[in-house]
């Protein structure tokens, strides 16, 4: 069998995390993704911690089965290597400060003379248009300004940050669903595109539920801890030792409120509904806590589950990654690296009816693949060229 994007190739300038997330997953996924790094010290994550010898996990966690080509944009001669690579590509992927290909020369304009098939992907901070186009910014600064941030951590706290860069990581899969679409309209309409992905604008698309909670109700969601906003019961709750999430319908009320004891509640018509029960929200949050603090996590994920409630453990990372259903799907698994051998790695989450499932390829030492990319295509003005 083969891989779905095999034959695909995607030129990559893009550093840190939510662009190179979004082409690694096309890597997994079989794509040829050539990443193109500044020569002496590269995409700068590979110096981020922590280290495993001389390599950096970080860098492992977002390159995956690229290869690295070293250019100096700079360069004269570099930037001819850059076309010459153009021509002979489906995508282009860059996160540089709007306005950096173009001073360069290798902005879309330019490459799209080269190559009218193109997907030029640019994903930026805040986009390439508008006020603060040029304002540099990190996951946790667009947390904060999209609203996430307030409205995660306990009402009693200050905001929060979500416990995984989620600003890069939910951009980063827009970037592939932007790349994938602009391959699949190519395939339909025979043209290429220009897309312009904003990592501010992914983080306001997130708010999709707060925001209609805002226009519905004209108020302003403020954060509740692990609750749910308009449901109840939908919580963490403390268990002899450790800590479990239940979330529940009116379908689950009754059966939940008998197998804690709570039969009282079970009972109360004006607690069937969850309108009621978001009424008396802290009266029921009391009532569980007390209940459920008398058992062990095993002992209540085990008989909730029996009985058909929504429950789970608050698990570490230790135990979500080695947890049974983990190592069923095979999770995780392993890549050969040249320098430092065998290392566990995340696997990207899709699995395939003929194709191959996307596979673990180690990631590339900087500057690998110079002279084999090179090698593979054809000088600019080749007779035959495409």
């Amino acid at each position: 069998m083969a891989k779905p994007l095999e034959g695909i190739r995607i030129l990559d300038f893009s550093r840190v995390l939510a662009a190179p997330m979004a082409t690694q997953i096309l890597a997994d996924m079989g794509a040829e993704v050539i990443k193109i790094e500044r020569p002496g010290n590269g995409d700068e994550t590979r110096s981020f911690e922590p280290m495993v010898g001389d390599q950096s996990a970080y860098f492992f966690a977002f390159n995956r089965g690229k290869k690295s080509v070293t250019f100096d944009l700079k360069n004269e001669d570099d930037r001819r290597n850059v076309e010459r690579l153009v021509t002979e590509v489906d995508v282009v992927v860059e996160n540089f400060v709007p306005g950096t290909m173009d001073r360069l020369g290798l902005g879309w304009d330019r490459l799209r003379e080269l190559n009218d098939r193109l997907i030029y992907v640019a994903a930026s901070g805040f986009g390439q248009t508008g006020p603060e186009r040029t304002r540099k910014g990190y996951d946790t600064v667009f947390q904060a300004l999209s609203g996430v941030m307030h409205l995660t951590g306990d009402a009693e706290a200050g905001p929060s940050k979500a416990g995984i860069p989620v600003a890069d990581m939910t951009s980063g899969l827009w970037v592939a669903i932007a790349i994938l679409t602009g391959l699949v309209g190519r395939g339909i309409h025979g043209v290429g595109t220009y897309v312009d992905i904003a990592m501010m604008d992914v983080q306001t698309s997130l708010l999709a539920l707060a925001a209609a909670r805002t226009f519905a109700l004209d108020e302003d969601p403020m954060r509740t801890g692990t609750a749910h906003l308009g449901r109840v019961p939908s919580a963490a709750f403390e268990c002899r030792d450790g800590w479990i999430q239940i979330s529940g319908s009116d379908q689950h009320w009754p059966t939940l409120c008998t197998t804690l004891g709570l039969d009282d509640m079970a009972r109360a018509p004006e607690l069937a509904t969850n309108a009621g029960r978001v009424t008396r929200r802290d009266e029921i949050s009391e009532a569980l806590s007390r209940a459920i603090s008398t058992w062990t996590r095993a002992e209540i994920v085990r008989d909730l589950s029996a009985a058909g409630i929504p429950v789970g453990e608050v698990r570490t990372v230790k135990e979500a990654l080695s947890a049974p259903q983990t190592r069923a799907r095979g999770m995780v698994g392993t890549f050969d690296h040249p320098t430092i051998g065998s290392f566990p790695a995340v696997r990207t989450p899709v699995k395939f009816d003929g194709y191959d499932d996307p596979g673990f390829s180690a990631p590339p030492v900087l500057g690998a693949d110079n002279d084999e990319v090179l090698a593979a295509f054809q000088p600019v003005g080749v007779e035959g060229e495409s």
